[in-house]
């Protein structure tokens, strides 16, 4: 599978932490983050591990300035990443919105927009073959701060039958 993602900040912060970054270009044609997620990021500095590992993987994920913000995402009340993230996929059309707030995942849904969140990247690596098991993946994450209640992770490890 060969696609579009535009990514926010909280998928890029917990994939950098827990050292995956590249899971999101093992089914992606091209990883879009808008210009005002990116500058998000660099606010921690130079010193930040996610900073450097997003600084390392320049080679592959694109920097763009995301279109102007349509009533249709204002109207939702979410955060200036989430909808340069929304803004940028409807722009490109069908393009993945990797987003793991709820408000801006409801969004999308209600735009049509494809989604994917931090979950639905390591679930899709594995039922694709691209890693050998989604548990250690999801340890890391869990390590770097992504939250999953245990029925969640229960249920994502059954669903690719682990």
């Amino acid at each position: 599978m060969s696609e579009t993602v535009v990514v926010n900040a909280s998928p890029l912060i917990f994939l950098g932490r827990a050292k995956r970054l590249e899971l999101l270009r093992l089914f992606s044609g091209r990883v879009l983050v808008p210009e005002m997620v990116w500058a998000e990021i660099l606010r921690r500095g130079e010193g930040d591990p996610v900073v450097s590992a997003l600084t390392n993987a320049a080679g592959w994920i694109e920097i763009v300035e995301a279109p102007e913000i349509s009533p249709s995402i204002q109207a939702w009340g979410l955060g200036p990443g989430e909808s340069a993230v929304l803004a940028l996929s409807l722009q490109e059309g069908n393009a993945t919105a990797v987003l793991d707030d709820l408000a801006a995942r409801r969004c999308a849904a209600a735009l049509g927009v494809p989604l994917r969140g931090t979950l639905g990247i390591v679930l899709a690596a594995k039922r694709q073959g691209r890693i050998p098991a989604a548990r250690p993946v999801l340890e890391d994450l869990l390590r770097s701060g992504l939250y999953l209640s245990r029925p969640v992770l229960d249920e994502a490890l059954r669903r690719v039958g682990e």
